[in-house]
């Protein structure tokens, strides 16, 4: 178990520069009004994440610094969480530092990491409950009556809201698609007659791939058909010769008339040789030219309806790509798109009718769980009401009863509630149940909201109880309370010692008091004591023991610490103290 060992406090508010040392078990902080003892646990806010106040440094200082040592053990969730994030420990311990500037700017230090402010927030729920007026006044709030109750329940109810959480998100998210689907089904119609249209248009001209390409060419070559077959044949008699004019000078002629010059001689020379093979090269070559030309002059189509037809398919292939893309294979790869978003927008009514089926059926197991819930709920509350009520009777209130009252609100209509007991009504993430804390403070009274039904002191010992029954289903390591005993006094004052001595047998329990009888159960009795410059120092903390102790008590009692009547109270308050641990 993790325990708050010291904390070293450096130019906050009053203190100057003082070191607080707690013990393990029942810690009471005393000393006279305004000397600094709530300083104490706005330290210890600090050191859990508690938001940096400027105020809070003391005048004349650049910077407030509150330090903490914590021992931690293996397996323990602090030290996992600590290691996460970087953290070593010393010795067995973990440092934990806050600095809050004159200016407001915050830093935080674990285990000698410099850490976001966040992880010493997330460490806090592990480490510390903080209890004080503003701590009692959240206990007044519906909201956390309810998570005080599940806390106390534990499995019973954390099994069933962990299930009917998951449900409930799901249910969200399918809510909020199947309003998407319904609230835009205008729009999504109009696209899907837009997507209809174009693929339709472009199912009608049967677009090939390469085919703008293709056509673009054969209509370049038809357009130029007379140009290209007079061009053909004057290269054709260039090479091949004319017939009708035997006396024409042709390549071919004139190629064939080299070869055969060379050929002649060509044994004589390699080189020369050589030189003759390449002339028969041109000679065949011009020979498969000839060929060719005619060849292509004879097939050239001047047929002007061909080129009309031509120019008509180009025409519905820039329609297409003037609208859909900028060839026909982005055209051809719009189509492919379109056609399976088509496929997507008129697969919506299917789609809204298996979102629908799964609302009515996530509502009907929201249902289920949230009537488990509401019954583990029940159960517990039973439970927990006992057992605070119990403790209220050891806290000088014999005659309260604590019970609570689990209650739903009616929907407006079936739609938008879940069934719970035969009604709809109103659900959120946490369930249906609406949860409220009431108080009987004595018998023929009726039950009401603790808000308006317990005063200063009794809200203080609810609260105390609260912390009693929950050290023995949830505890944490550290409880710090800040004047939880105000309103209190008398017999009263001593059962809310004694019940706090309880608590610190299975947690470390800090107090913040200025009742004598509260103090008196304390293992360790911490005197905060200013200066005659209105500071406290290293030396205005102090550990009370013996005489010095007695002097304490006695100066709580009656204002004086020599009177002799306060001083043989105190010793009976210490004695009944020893005598009760």
């Amino acid at each position: 178990m993790s325990v708050l060992e010291e904390m070293r406090i450096r130019s906050l508010g009053v203190i100057d520069d003082a070191v607080v040392e707690l013990s393990p078990g029942f810690t009471a902080v005393t000393g006279e009004t305004g000397a600094g003892k709530t300083m104490v646990v706005t330290s210890l806010g600090l050191l859990l994440g508690g938001r940096a106040d400027p105020a809070l440094v003391r005048v004349g200082a650049k910077a407030a610094v509150v330090e903490g040592r914590i021992t931690v053990s293996g397996g323990d969730a602090v030290l996992a969480r600590a290691e996460e994030a970087g953290a070593e420990l010393d010795d067995g311990a973990l440092l934990i530092s806050r600095t809050v500037s004159a200016e407001g700017r915050s830093r935080a230090h674990l285990g000698g990491r410099s850490v976001p402010v966040g992880v010493l927030t997330e460490l806090a729920d592990e480490l510390v409950a903080v209890h004080g007026q503003t701590d009692q006044q959240g206990l007044l709030k519906p909201a956390r009556q309810r998570q005080a109750l599940d806390r106390y329940a534990g499995d019973g109810v954390e099994v069933p809201h962990a299930k009917y959480a998951a449900a409930y998100r799901r249910l969200r998210a399918v809510a909020a698609e199947l309003e998407e689907l319904t609230t835009r089904a205008r729009e999504r119609a109009q696209e899907a007659d837009l997507l209809r249209f174009g693929l339709n248009e472009v199912a009608a001209v049967e677009p090939l791939p390469g085919e703008d390409a293709e056509l673009a060419a054969e209509a370049e070559r038809l357009g130029h058909a007379e140009a290209l077959a007079s061009a053909a044949a004057l290269a054709h008699t260039a090479l091949a010769g004319n017939p009708e004019d035997p006396e024409s000078v042709d390549a071919t002629t004139v190629v064939a008339a080299a070869g055969q010059a060379l050929d002649g001689v060509r044994a004589h020379d390699p080189e020369l040789a050589a030189l003759a093979d390449r002339v028969g090269e041109i000679s065949i070559l011009l020979a498969d030219v000839s060929g060719e030309l005619a060849g292509y002059a004879d097939q050239l189509d001047a047929d002007p309806l061909r080129l009309a037809a031509v120019e008509e398919r180009r025409a519905a292939l820039t329609t297409l790509t003037r609208k859909y893309g900028e060839d026909i294979a982005a055209v051809l790869a719009w189509a492919q798109e379109g056609a399976g978003r088509l496929t997507e927008l008129e697969g919506d009514d299917e789609r809204i009718g298996e979102l629908t089926a799964e609302r009515d059926a996530l509502r009907a197991e929201l249902s289920v769980l949230g009537q488990a819930l509401t019954d583990a709920r029940t159960e517990a509350a039973a439970r927990f009401a006992e057992a605070v009520t119990e403790e209220l009777a050891s806290l000088a209130m014999p005659h309260a009863r604590v019970s609570f009252a689990i209650r739903q609100t009616e929907a407006a209509d079936e739609a938008s509630g879940i069934d719970i007991g035969g009604r709809s009504v109103v659900y959120g993430p946490s369930g249906a149940d609406e949860v409220e804390l009431l108080l009987a403070p004595h018998p023929g009274a009726q039950p009401r909201p603790i808000a308006k039904g317990a005063s200063g002191g009794e809200l203080s010992r609810v609260m105390l109880a609260v912390e009693v029954v929950f050290a023995g289903s949830d505890p944490v390591p550290t409880y710090l309370f800040d004047e939880v005993d105000a309103g209190v006094g008398g017999k009263a004052a001593v059962e809310v010692g004694r019940r706090l001595a309880k608590l610190a047998r299975s947690a470390q329990v800090v107090v913040v008091t200025h009742l004598p009888q509260v103090a008196a159960f304390a293992d360790r009795q911490l005197l905060v004591e200013k200066t005659v410059d209105g500071s406290v120092t290293r030396s205005g903390v102090t550990v009370l023991e013996g005489e010095d102790r007695v002097r304490e008590l006695s100066r709580m009692l009656a204002g004086q610490e020599d009177s002799e009547t306060a001083r043989a109270h105190a010793e009976e308050l210490l004695a009944t103290a020893r005598k009760d641990g």
